[in-house]
């Protein structure tokens, strides 16, 4: 018989195993915890720290539905409001998880949860509650960071472990306010790391679990059999919002790296490499040596970055950072992101079958060039569109890889000239067969005379060539 020591534990059916698996007499238990598999030390150990969060957000809401009708829009246009009176305003409420990390009362959640919101309330188990502020939100990794206010004395809270000790098998627990029924205790198991195709945030690398994660477990703690906090939950793969056992959390190595940055700066500051790369493919692993499609082949290297002054170049492979391997580039992205600015990180290369090590800079994205943000006017072809110098902090807060110096649409007018032809986010190559650097360079050539104009795009990483009259 195996004795219960601590919460893992697995009875033996209650049978003595003599010699090379014979089953001797069975032995009935004498105690409850040799009967009893039980979770619950290490979930009244954590789920005080795990907390309700309730947001309240006023919106301007239609006066009637009828509004929304695209036949109705079509003849009284988008602004059919004004025509009948103002917009009245609503009240919308919503729920969520979070976790308190810090016994002063900072708590983590995700950037969907409180993004929007007015105002937020913090309840906790024993039901006390808590107005909290906004300290900081992330949209690209789904994270936010909140402060209580008017706490007394300390308050229950969890340690940030590290989640690179987690493997696949581990038993985990998801704690959290599912549906709004209350704070509800799931079990599963991890059933995948380093998840990297699941289009939840910009930075993925996560934790996949089949413990029982629903709509307001977002936010909420998954913790180990031994009480570690390892992730945030954030998301569930379901065809109809209910749970089918496959769900996501934000391993807490990210989690760490974000609440120091916002606690520290207010807002998520990240490593900027100043290199893009592809995934390597069975065809290329092949064509370079490799036993198998692993690591990440670089194609671009931005001229000064940290990338170029570490003596990265073209045609080498990344195969680690800091010694964990590098599978793709979603995963090179989450390891640079984790890691804190300040110092450097070793990168594990490849260049022509050789093996080499580069020491590179961790440096937030600089603002150089200058964004110079600017509304276009006049007759020309980007009267109504907001552009701006696209540099490495601009390019890291729209989640756009950096390369060399170009100018970016922000915003676009509606029914002005530019909304015929550009898009936010298009970023404008030439003018007239002029190559466009900076603004400076788009004012000089919108305004000269041409009929008709001739414009390349680059939109979505496409090539888009324009004839424009006048």
């Amino acid at each position: 018989m195996t004795r219960c020591v601590g919460l893992v534990c697995v009875l033996s059916a209650w049978f003595l195993t003599v010699g090379a698996g014979v089953a001797a007499e069975a032995v009935v238990p004498v105690s409850r915890e040799q009967v009893t598999l039980t979770f619950a030390p290490v979930v009244k150990k954590s789920a005080p720290a795990v907390v309700n969060i309730y947001t309240r957000r006023v919106v301007q809401a239609q006066n009637t539905p009828l509004f929304n009708d695209p036949f109705f829009r079509r003849f009284f246009g988008d602004d059919v409001n004004s025509l009948f009176g103002m917009p009245r305003e609503q009240v919308q409420n919503s729920l969520g998880s979070g976790v308190i990390v810090r016994s002063e009362g900072i708590v983590i959640t995700n950037h969907h949860v409180v993004g929007d919101a007015d105002e937020i309330t913090v309840v906790l188990t024993d039901r006390r509650e808590f107005e909290a502020e906004l300290v900081g939100s992330d949209e690209r990794s789904d994270l936010a960071v909140l402060r209580m206010k008017d706490v007394e004395g300390t308050l229950p809270f969890l340690d940030l472990s590290d989640s690179e000790s987690v493997e696949v098998g581990d038993m985990v627990l998801a704690i959290g306010n599912p549906f709004g029924v209350g704070q509800t205790v799931t079990s599963g198991i991890v059933s995948a790391l380093a998840r990297t195709t699941v289009g939840i945030s910009d930075y993925r690398s996560f934790i996949q679990t089949d413990a029982a994660i629903n709509p307001g477990n977002s936010g909420g703690a998954l913790i180990t059999s031994d009480g570690r906090l390892v992730g945030i939950n954030t998301a569930i793969y379901s065809k109809d919002g209910g749970n089918v056992g496959i769900g996501f959390a934000i391993p807490a190595t990210m989690v760490r790296t974000v609440l120091t940055s916002i606690l520290k700066d207010g807002r998520a500051v990240r490593p900027w490499l100043g290199a893009s790369g592809k995934n390597i493919t069975s065809d290329l692993a092949k064509s370079l040596g490799l036993a198998r499609p692993m690591g990440v082949i670089v194609d671009r290297v931005a001229a000064g970055s940290p990338a170029a002054r570490a003596g990265l170049s073209v045609g080498d492979v990344i195969q680690d950072v800091e010694g964990r391997p590098v599978g793709d580039t979603e995963e090179l992205r989450y390891q640079l992101a984790t890691l804190p600015v300040g110092g450097k990180a070793k990168m594990g290369t490849l260049r022509n079958g050789i093996k080499r090590v580069v020491n590179v800079a961790l440096e937030a994205p600089p603002e150089t060039p200058a964004r110079r943000e600017t509304q276009l006017e006049g007759r020309q072809p980007f009267s109504g569109a907001k552009v701006a110098n696209l540099n490495p902090a601009l390019a890291e807060e729209l989640g756009r890889e950096y390369i060399e110096p170009s100018v970016i649409v922000l915003e676009v007018v509606r029914g002005s000239i530019a909304a015929r032809f550009v898009r936010p986010g298009d970023i404008i190559w030439e003018v007239n067969d002029e190559s466009v650097k900076s603004v400076g360079d788009l004012l000089r050539l919108a305004t000269e005379e041409s009929a008709p104009w001739a414009l390349t795009l680059n939109r979505n990483g496409q090539a888009l060539q324009l004839q424009v009259g006048r």
